[in-house]
Order: structure tokens, then sequence, then C-alpha cells
């Protein structure tokens, strides 16, 4: 049963938090905790975006950005996985940097220095310079880049179904075991 921190940042693609939530939600029998930090812009954003609050409704454990006291501030609560969706750019300069301002960089600092695994679901484009060597950075302490790139050899028929491209490629990242579009074969029922 796995442990995960999922930390929702403030850049646009709330789509892709959205789906991680409702996969991790249909995955409930694989996990254990899922801890879910959301900053002020993501919940924002996700308004903007998708129209609602929807985020509310969803049974995982929601701390403050501030709330140093949440578990996985902490090495030792054993929280395996961190998975920051959508990530932007700042926040992966300030993970890069080792900056803990908050609960989001705090954990992320957690997991990495755990050796543990940080996936960061980075979505602004193009890249400057800068942010190729945070991801080098980040890349070099053991943490995962898996842009918001969508594919689309599979044939998504909506939005949902393109983020769930890039949330089923993190969720296989995040070592769950999943049903979802492999090339080469079908999915099984």
């Amino acid at each position: 049963m796995k442990k995960v921190v999922v930390a929702v940042g403030g850049s646009s693609g709330s789509i892709y938090a959205k789906v991680l939530f409702d996969r991790l939600s249909q995955l409930k029998s694989q996990w254990e905790r899922i801890g879910v930090v959301m900053s002020d812009n993501a919940k924002f954003n996700w308004e903007l975006e998708l129209k609602n609050k929807e985020y509310e409704k969803y049974n995982f454990e929601f701390f403050d950005k501030n709330d140093f006291m949440a578990p996985f501030a902490s090495g030792s609560a054993k929280f395996e996985t961190m998975i920051v969706c959508p990530c932007s750019m700042g926040l992966m300069g300030r993970i890069a940097t080792g900056i803990s301002n908050d609960l989001v960089t705090r954990a992320a600092d957690v997991i990495l220095k755990e050796r543990r695994r940080l996936i960061l679901v980075i979505r602004d484009t193009p890249y400057s310079l800068i942010h190729i060597n945070n991801m080098k950075t980040i890349t070099e302490a053991g943490g995962i880049i898996c842009p918001a790139t969508p594919s689309f050899y599979s044939g998504p028929n909506n939005f949902e179904e393109l983020a769930a491209t890039v949330v089923d490629r993190v969720l296989d990242l995040a070592g769950f075991d999943l049903n979802s579009y492999r090339w080469g074969e079908k999915p099984t029922e």
C-alpha cells in the first residue's frame, strides 16, 4: 500500500490534476494515504479552467501550504512518492535549489534527501536555459521530469482522455498497476 504526496502547483493545466485525482480514486486498493497540497493559484486555476471547485470533493487528506506539521514534512512518515502535477517553472526552480519555504518545497526536499521518488509534471513551454538546468539538477538529484506532453496514438476523444495519456504515464512512474493504453497492445477490460 502506497503513501503518496500530491502537490498541485499554480500553473495552467488543472485538467491534469483532476484526472490524477480521478485515477487515484479508482486505484484506492493500491494506496494507504494520499496527502494533497494545493497552492492558492492551483485552486484559482482549477476554478478558472474547469469552472468548478470539485477538488473539494475528493476523499484525500488535504493540507495547508504552510502546514509543516503534515506527516510528509518529515522523512520518518515514509511517504515514498511525491507527484507535483502540474508543476510550474518557478516551483521547479525552488525545488531544484533546495528552497523549502512552504509544505510543497519541504516535502520535495524530504523526498529527494530520502532517495524516494519525486515526479514533476512540468507544464510550461518553451523552456529557457534556466529551466533546462533546473531539470538537470532535479534529475541528477534523483527526481523524474515528466512533461505534460500528451500522446495521440491512443486516439483520445476528449480533453480528459488526452490528459490521461500523461497521467497514466505518471502513475506508471509512481509504481501503480493500472490498465491503460500500451503501445502495440489492446487494453484489457
